[in-house]
């Protein structure tokens, strides 16, 4: 079974892409949180851990968490275009 991590860095709107941002700006938002991501991988219909207690390499000092999503068969870049359209909408 794959699993797939996704952290709140990868669509973090006062992040650029050589920051660790991964998605359009479009996409993006202020502060992401891990509970809005693993909310959006389970309205996608897979199965969403949170783990507070890690920390993004390029941001070892802030302890946002990360998502690890498991029984996903899209690709890592699919995925995370998914959650971040999800996180948007339910921000709006």
């Amino acid at each position: 079974m794959v699993e797939n991590v996704i952290w709140p860095a990868y669509l973090d709107a006062d992040l650029s892409r050589a920051e660790g941002r991964r998605v359009a700006e479009e996409l993006a938002v202020e502060e992401p949180t891990v509970d809005e991501i693993a909310k959006a991988v389970q309205q996608i219909g897979y199965d969403a851990t949170i783990e507070r207690e890690k920390s993004y390499s390029r941001e070892h000092w802030a302890d946002r968490g990360r998502v690890v999503v498991r029984g996903s068969d899209d690709s890592k870049n699919d995925l995370v275009q998914a959650v971040a359209a999800y996180v948007v909408a339910m921000r709006d």
